[in-house]
């Protein structure tokens, strides 16, 4: 053999390779007790408890009731780095799908403590030993040897892990972290627990609830979505389950977006895919949706740090591209039901329906109007003041708004409104001088069969005086001429209206008076308001 068949190349690996793959990727507690919690599930746990102590030494302590690891397992699986658990076939003793590929995880340990003691329990026999990160990153051997225990036992099986010279030296948020595990899980078996505590205190049920625990849903669209059409040939949209959320109310940005899981764990962090998010859609929208075929094709498409998927693949890019067009058809179909939700809730809360109320409302006015209304329904105001709003509006533009704005008397308004809101200006306003001349005979009891000669003689002859009533604020009477002016006014519009107003609309078609202008529409509404002041007028009057 010659001597360059002697030679070889050699790969090897230094601790800072150990360090950039696990500790610098897992700086935060949360993403590295989510390590252990997946080493329970796969270990067919169905309990774990993660207690934390932040006294005087910190430290965290993370114990399941699992299958445990014999001697054996410890050296073949667990501390082989970069091993993949299903390529190697390992069976579960409880059918679950393993949450892990990459053999990583365990590194993640050392981001958060330099050392970890770990203790292990299988078939009577435990398995006590400690990696020590200082001792690794010195070590100058080809494999790392921790040092270790085994004795019998008759305890139940089961690991524990010890977190100790922990690198965090600020108290533990006991309640946040509680809320940030729960959000890189999504496991369906209901046997499955995770409880947190804080130094011996009440333990915390992590579970799926929790981490959309403080978010009132206004709206859901359940996955796979069968009843409704959404326009996409991607052939695995019937393998997508889960739920998308909006609320009333915009959510905090960290809450936004839709996160995706695979087998129970995060795969992809909160986000909308590349959709467009100008709308006000996404400051309201969150969810999750399971992924699994994700997980379950041999090339691996997640992140190390499981944040993100690998969006450059067939299959990775024909999700992204039903999800965005999923996530289209959720935004029209939650506006279509805010919009309607809204109106019965301003409906309830001010009693006003809008589409009532604006088909009563001059075009140029509702034209107005509607653009208003379309603004506050847009508006990120909550429902109880958008309500408000759509209250003040109808306040300065009620139901025919042109016969409120004119101030027309309640007894002049009686008899016409009818006519109004059937838009016959003309007989509304007939209506209404009726009620006036009516009234003018009865108050003064005059029998005179004429209206205009009537006029002259109530106001003119003074059977009823409209100014009589009347003192300055010092008590004195005004001015003869003052009052003897008003006197006149009210008879000669009284006549006025009679011959200038009912004369004309008695021998005339009132479409040709319209049309031409010379007694048009606007000109009955303007008698009416005339009416409202006669009315008022001889509402106030006295006999002399």
């Amino acid at each position: 053999m010659s001597l360059a068949e002697d030679k070889s190349l050699k790969m090897s690996f230094e601790p800072k390779t150990i360090e950039h793959l696990g500790v610098k990727m897992y700086s935060h507690i949360p993403p590295a007790l989510a390590e252990l919690i997946a080493n329970a599930y796969d270990a067919c746990a169905t309990e774990v408890y993660i207690r934390l102590y932040d006294g005087a030494e910190k430290k965290v302590i993370v114990q399941d009731n699992g299958t445990g690891m014999s001697f054996d397992e410890i050296n073949k699986f667990f501390l082989r780095i970069g091993r993949n658990r299903r390529e190697e076939r390992q069976e579960s003793q409880c059918s679950r799908v393993p949450t892990g590929k990459k053999g990583l995880g365990k590194l993640a340990l050392f981001g958060i403590g330099n050392k970890i003691s770990i203790s292990t329990t299988k078939n009577k026999k435990r398995v006590n030993f400690l990696l020590d990160w200082e001792e690794i990153t010195n070590w100058d051997g080809k494999d790392y040897t921790p040092k270790f225990k085994e004795l019998d036992t008759e305890d139940s099986s089961g690991t524990t892990f010890s977190l100790e010279q922990l690198k965090r030296v600020s108290s533990f948020p006991l309640e946040a972290y509680a809320i940030s595990i729960s959000k890189l899980f999504n496991f369906k078996d209901d046997e499955f627990k995770v409880y947190l505590s804080l130094n011996d205190s009440e333990s915390i049920l992590i579970d799926n609830k929790l981490k959309y625990e403080n978010i009132e849903a206004e709206f859901e669209w359940e996955f796979p979505v069968t009843s409704v059409s959404i326009s996409d040939d991607f052939e695995n949209k019937l393998n997508i389950f889960g739920k998308i959320i909006s609320t009333e109310k915009p959510l905090k940005p960290g809450l936004r977006g839709i996160t995706l899981f695979a087998n129970g764990r995060m795969v992809n962090a909160q986000e909308f895919f590349g959709a467009t998010e100008s709308s006000h859609f996404f400051s309201y929208t969150t969810g999750w949706l399971d992924v699994d075929f994700i997980d379950e094709v041999e090339e691996d498409l997640i992140s190390t740090d499981r944040q993100s998927i690998n969006w450059e693949t067939e299959l990775t890019s024909g999700l992204k591209k039903f999800l965005i067009t999923a996530l289209r058809y959720i935004e029209q179909d939650w506006r279509k039901k805010r919009k309607e939700k809204r109106k019965e809730n301003v409906q309830k809360n001010t009693s006003v329906n809008i589409d009532d109320w604006l088909k009563t409302v001059p075009q140029g006015i509702k034209e107005k109007l509607d653009v208003l209304i379309a603004k506050v329904d847009q508006s990120e105001l909550s429902s109880l003041d958008q309500s408000e709003t759509i209250q003040n509006l109808h306040a300065l533009v009620p139901e025919y708004p042109n016969l409120h704005w004119r101030y027309i008397h309640d007894e002049i308004k009686q008899v016409s409104e009818v006519y109004y809101k059937n838009k016959d200006y003309y007989t509304a306003f007939l209506e209404a001088l009726k009620r006036y001349t009516n009234e003018v005979r009865s108050k003064s009891s005059s029998t005179n069969s004429s209206d205009r000669s009537m006029m002259g003689e109530v106001f003119s002859g003074r059977k009823l005086s409209v100014t009589k009533k009347y003192k300055k604020s010092d008590g004195n009477d005004f001015a003869i001429d003052t009052k003897q002016n008003i006197e006149e006014g009210q008879h000669y519009l009284s006549e006025g209206i009679v011959t200038g107003g009912r004369n004309p609309l008695s021998h005339e078609e009132h479409r040709e008076l319209n049309s031409s202008g010379l007694f048009s529409e606007k000109d009955c509404l303007d008698f009416l308001s005339l009416l409202s002041h006669l009315f008022k007028r001889l509402e106030d009057s006295q006999i002399p």
